[in-house]
């Protein structure tokens, strides 16, 4: 599968701060690829870096193969890109920025453009400034999808949104992707659990892991284990282990390499008999929160 963004190494220092160190990512064509992490992790740094918002301090950054610093106009005319601070002329009506827009990219669509301002429910004479930010986003994304662009960049898309709009946001985005990459970054994983095909985990200027979904889902089991007899704390525990727990009567962790087959084995092996194992899938954000609190303790 070919990579339609790509960094190597790339490194982001911000005075005595590293915001990104020696990021290495590759962003599959067609994919749905959604950058999570904590606040502060570098996600909207890597995606500026990307989109020649802003100079690294090191390391290769590449979009359609080319260095992003390089990116030319016909580049920038195939990429539709969102963020929470959108700018947007908020003088101008719905309908003038859209006609204002038109000229820049080759393959801007009206019919689209029309069907999205219904779909979105955006009044064309209404000014801009007189928008709520739900509907200020929703401008933003239409006026974004209109020339059907080859990459959609999404930063942090959905803050501050309620409920409806963020679901509505995600039906257009969506329906309007046929042919396209989507990169997004968030820190809700669940505006993002169901409708990513990827998922990277970035915490510390560093990716933590960059895999499917569905594989990621696969790995992650959370287990509780009731011993047959009392058992003393353990010292130490198998290293794919997370965020182990353990009373004189109950055992939990979460296994983050979960094969049925190899995780039982080890129990057994550990703890002996048992009364009791649960295994349990974990949601995304489920995920996020163990990891978190692991790259903390290890810390």
């Amino acid at each position: 599968m070919n990579e339609i963004l790509r960094t190597v190494d790339l490194s982001m220092k911000f005075r005595t701060t590293m915001v990104l160190d020696h990021l290495n990512m590759a962003v599959p064509e067609h994919s749905v690829y959604a950058i999570v992490g904590p606040n502060g992790a570098g996600k909207t740094t890597t995606i500026k870096i990307l989109m020649n918002a802003r100079r690294a301090t090191g390391g290769i950054a590449e979009v359609f193969g080319h260095d992003s610093r390089k990116l030319s106009p016909a580049d920038f005319a195939e990429i539709g890109y969102v963020s929470e601070n959108q700018q947007i002329p908020d003088w101008m009506t719905v309908k003038y920025l859209m006609n204002y827009l038109k000229p820049f990219y080759p393959t801007w669509d009206d019919a689209r453009a029309e069907d999205l301002l219904r779909q979105f429910e955006l009044p064309p004479d209404r000014k801009i400034k007189n928008l709520s930010h739900g509907m200020r986003m929703k401008v933003a994304l239409a006026s974004s999808l209109t020339y059907r662009p080859k990459l959609i960049v999404l930063d942090e898309p959905f803050t501050g949104l309620d409920a409806l709009v963020r679901d509505e946001l995600i039906e257009g985005v969506l329906e309007c992707a046929e042919g396209s990459t989507i990169l997004i970054s968030s820190h809700d994983l669940s505006d993002v659990e169901s409708f990513a095909s990827h998922v990277g985990y970035l915490d510390g200027g560093r990716l933590q892991f960059s895999e499917e979904m569905t594989s990621l889902a696969d790995r992650f089991r959370e287990i509780e284990i009731t011993p047959a007899i009392s058992s003393q704390p353990r010292a130490s525990w198998p290293g794919t282990w997370l965020n182990a727990e353990q009373s004189a009567t109950v055992v939990r962790f979460v296994d983050s390499q979960f094969d049925q087959e190899r995780t039982i084995a080890e129990v057994h092996r550990l703890f002996g008999n048992t009364e009791r194992i649960s295994v349990s899938p974990m949601p995304l954000r489920s995920i996020f929160v163990t990891l978190a609190k692991a790259g903390r303790k290890a810390k």
